[in-house]
């Protein structure tokens, strides 16, 4: 078992801003930090075992400590859109970050050993590294295990100091 530390519980929905407004009623996050647009290329993202190519909306806030995570699929087959065509808006993921490189595949390996295979992995802007696995049978969709990097970790610790 690796050092995996929960960070975010994130949601897939159609309408970034009615999901926005009813988090922050029920969380008491009160600002949102959009990104439109995010790409999931072919070069540094894999679907199912295939190169990716999809794009997303999301939008960030916190609720204390925990960072909120809102996905609207664009456009591509992803794992977003599979799930809002599956089973509409809804609790998408749970992710848990673990502190470098090595450990993050470490637990990708741990965690396709338990019977919960990679269905989508890749490396973002700045160097972070996700990977989502099927937490079917912790009652969850996904599990995310992310690597974040400083670079990354500082933007999120910017969203954060927007609640403040």
């Amino acid at each position: 078992m690796h050092d995996q530390t929960p960070v975010q519980v994130a949601w897939v929905t159609a309408d970034l801003t009615a999901t926005e407004q009813m988090l922050s009623a029920l969380s008491g996050a009160r600002t949102w930090v959009r990104m439109p647009d995010v790409h999931f290329g072919p070069d540094t993202c894999t679907h199912r075992g295939e190169p990716a190519d999809f794009v997303a909306d999301i939008s960030l806030s916190y609720a204390g400590d925990l960072q909120l995570e809102l996905i609207a699929p664009v456009r591509g087959e992803s794992i977003y859109a599979e799930f809002l065509a599956a089973h509409g808006a809804g609790l998408h993921h749970i992710c848990v970050a673990v502190p470098d490189v090595d450990a993050f595949e470490a637990a990708l390996d741990d965690a396709a050993a338990a019977g919960a295979p990679v269905v989508t992995r890749g490396v973002m802007p700045g160097g972070m590294h996700f990977g989502y696995v099927s937490g079917a049978d912790a009652g969850v969709p996904f599990v995310e295990i992310a690597y974040i990097p400083p670079e990354i970790q500082a933007f999120f610790d910017h969203v954060k100091q927007q609640q403040q």
